[in-house]
């Protein structure tokens, strides 16, 4: 039986990945800080452990109670927008975290530390995005995730530390906090329906994404480690359908059956279009589940009729107010 650790497992894919990794036969701990999720969210079976990976003499106790084959390292603040304003906090939670995460499994010799990185590290590169293109992230979130990809090939130069790093995208469904007003347009367009709020877009809703329903990337994240042909390799992961903002905004509405309208805010400094080719993760992979995005929709309002709506918090630790979008403040 593989020992596996998930960060970040009481969060949104953290948890989905703890349950299936579970099915699967592992045992799991779960680590998470519970500033973004719920406690309600780890399996039953899991074991917890509440603590912050910033903080690295908790991590290398985790590390000294038990020896992990596998290090599914998702725990992050992933706020792309907000990033710029909180670089402090950013590349705290985002880089330094991952770094004592990345020398406990070095020093424990674990067998491979799958990484959740971001298609935000791709900027406004060509579309699609290809995993040998030279990463131009645009934000402080997207630098904080490239940087640890760097450390991690680092790491395996010298140490012989086996990483397989991902580079998910606008990924969504059910256990998502849909109160975080920072992150997670579906939820955030969701949550605002069920509160009978307009749909606030940045920009004029012309920017595209390739929205990804959770269950449909889960398995490929979890069974990477089962083959070695996927040792130290980096993989784009998600959607191959592509939707403008504005499309979405009409298809929650639709689905959560409101007649919620639209505001449309300043635009913020952002990728216009990101989405991106997916040939080199089939090659590996096979067909990854591929649900519509109508389809997933329908599975995540569902869920989130039968959990109404979150109550939208402000970020305490807004370092830089200037620029700052009115929405925010």
């Amino acid at each position: 039986m593989a020992i596996s650790l998930v960060t970040g497992g009481a969060g949104f894919i953290g948890s989905h990945l703890s349950r299936y990794l579970i099915q699967r036969g592992d045992s799991v701990i779960v680590i998470d800080d519970l500033s973004g999720g719920q406690l309600e969210n780890v399996p039953k079976e899991a074991i917890f452990r509440k603590g912050s990976i910033t903080d690295h003499a908790f991590v290398d106790a985790v590390f000294d109670e038990y020896q992990f084959d596998y290090i599914y390292h998702l725990a992050a603040y992933a706020a792309e927008g907000l990033s710029h304003f909180i670089r402090r906090f950013n590349y705290t939670n985002n880089l330094i975290g991952s770094v004592n995460l990345i020398n406990a499994s070095v020093r424990s010799n674990a067998k491979c530390f799958v990484f959740t990185s971001s298609i935000a590290v791709y900027g406004e590169n060509e579309l699609p995005h290809t995993e040998n293109q030279h990463p131009m992230p645009k934000d402080p979130y997207g630098i904080a995730k490239y940087a640890v990809e760097l450390d991690l090939k680092n790491a395996h130069d010298l140490f012989g530390l086996n990483a397989i790093v991902f580079r998910p995208h606008n990924v969504y469904g059910p256990y998502q906090n849909i109160g975080d007003k920072y992150r997670n347009v579906v939820g955030i367009f969701m949550n605002q329906c069920l509160k009978n709020e307009q749909l606030t877009i940045f920009g004029d809703g012309s920017q595209t994404r390739a929205f990804t329903y959770v269950e449909d990337i889960v398995p490929t994240l979890a069974d990477s480690v089962l083959k070695v042909t996927n040792f130290n390799q980096t993989f784009n992961l998600g959607s191959e359908e592509i939707a403008s903002v504005s499309s979405l905004a009409q298809l929650v509405t639709k689905e959560m059956n409101t007649a919620s309208t639209v505001q449309f805010l300043e635009s913020r400094k952002e990728a216009l279009h990101a989405y991106s080719d997916h040939t080199k993760l089939k090659h590996h992979f096979g067909e990854i589940p591929s649900t519509s995005l109508k389809n997933g929709l329908q599975k995540m309002s569902n869920w989130v009729k039968k959990h109404g709506a979150m109550k939208s918090s402000t970020f305490e630790h807004i370092e830089i107010t200037k620029k700052l979008p009115d929405s925010w403040k």
